[in-house]
């Protein structure tokens, strides 16, 4: 008898398990069910948004192609300065439109409209060259021309130069691979807008120096810099740093590249996210450098003026999520206004 109750009692218990089993069925069942829709949501969502993209990437491949094609033609026929201008204007909005268009492009497209757009502005520049009147030749006397030289050495030697200001500094040569200036110490330089209009401007080895640029430059490109500050109109494509130590740079932009550089703030609006690698101390603050003429060049450079991603930073150094990298702050608010000028 107490054999057979024991025997009871384990299949009484066995029964309640299976009792609690089964009600554990509909919520595991539930659960998955739960997880199996967020999956089908999220590849919905997946699929949604590369469908859009490609719609974006189509748009803008036809409307750049159409765009192109009608600066081409201006440029071909442009025997006017009213054609020119045209087609100024229309390479302005190409511009633009591949400014507006960085997000969703790819790097193989981003790369082919910024090399389209290079080659148009150097046909645009071309053909203004073609366009200015040709100077007169006439015959000068060599000895009159010699006294000349003479005597404006003699005069540039006696004339007082005033402390930390070049009149005339050497710019890079272009054969060197810019334009700008370089192996300068303790100067005020400046660039105007007539000088840097859609030209690509090097400014390398340079210690303790001030330098603007005033005007629309087609890219910057700042190497070996110590202790110099670099105030700068908006640029049309891209601004890279390399090798640069105890600087303050300001510039509106489409793209930032910073390489091995330290202890630097930078005054930025900028389309996309800027890039720091193998950089540390580097302070982010929005763009805030104005001067007379700088709605027209920031016009010129296609950049959007309501679209900044100053603080949006990426560092290559530094992967941990959710953790932020310690190569570069936001500089506070306090240390933001500057007179600069």
């Amino acid at each position: 008898m107490e054999t057979g109750s024991c025997s009871a009692a384990r299949v009484g218990n066995g029964d309640v398990g299976s009792q609690r089993d089964v009600s554990l069925v509909p919520e595991r069942l539930h659960r998955r069910e739960q997880e199996r829709q967020l999956e089908v949501g999220r590849r919905k969502q997946i699929r949604q948004d590369q469908e859009v993209e490609e719609e974006k990437s189509e748009f803008f491949a036809v409307a750049f192609a159409r765009d192109r094609a009608a600066v081409e033609e201006l440029l071909e026929s442009g025997q006017s300065p009213e054609r020119l201008e045209e087609a100024a204007t229309r390479l302005q909005g190409l511009q633009k439109l591949l400014n507006d268009s960085v997000l969703f492009l790819n790097s193989y497209h981003l790369r082919q409209g910024q090399e389209a757009l290079a080659r148009l502005q150097a046909a645009l520049a071309e053909r203004r060259q073609e366009l200015q009147p040709r100077k007169r030749f006439a015959f000068k006397s060599r000895r009159k021309d010699a006294s000349a030289a003479a005597k404006v050495d003699v005069a540039a030697a006696d004339a007082p130069v005033a402390e930390g200001i070049l009149a005339s500094p050497p710019p890079v040569k272009e054969e060197e691979g810019g334009f700008g200036f370089s192996n300068l110490e303790s100067q005020v330089l400046e660039k105007r807008a007539e000088e840097l209009h859609q030209r690509d401007v090097l400014l390398t080895e340079l210690s303790d120096c001030t330098i603007r640029l005033y005007g629309n430059p087609n890219t910057l490109r700042l190497t070996k810099a110590r202790r110099c500050t670099v105030l700068c109109g908006p640029v049309s494509t891209s601004v890279f740093l390399d090798d640069c130590s105890d600087c303050v740079l300001v510039v509106a932009c489409q793209q930032l590249r910073i390489h091995t550089t330290k202890n630097t703030r930078i005054f930025l609006q900028v389309t996309c996210k800027a890039i720091l690698e193998d950089c540390s101390g580097v302070q982010f603050a929005p763009y805030n450098w104005t001067y007379p003429g700088i709605d027209r060049d920031f016009e010129g450079s296609g950049l959007d003026r309501n679209k900044n991603n100053w603080n949006d930073v990426d560092d290559f150094n530094w992967l941990a999520r959710g953790v932020a990298s310690p190569n570069w702050s936001i500089l506070p608010e306090a240390e933001r206004t500057i007179q600069w000028d």
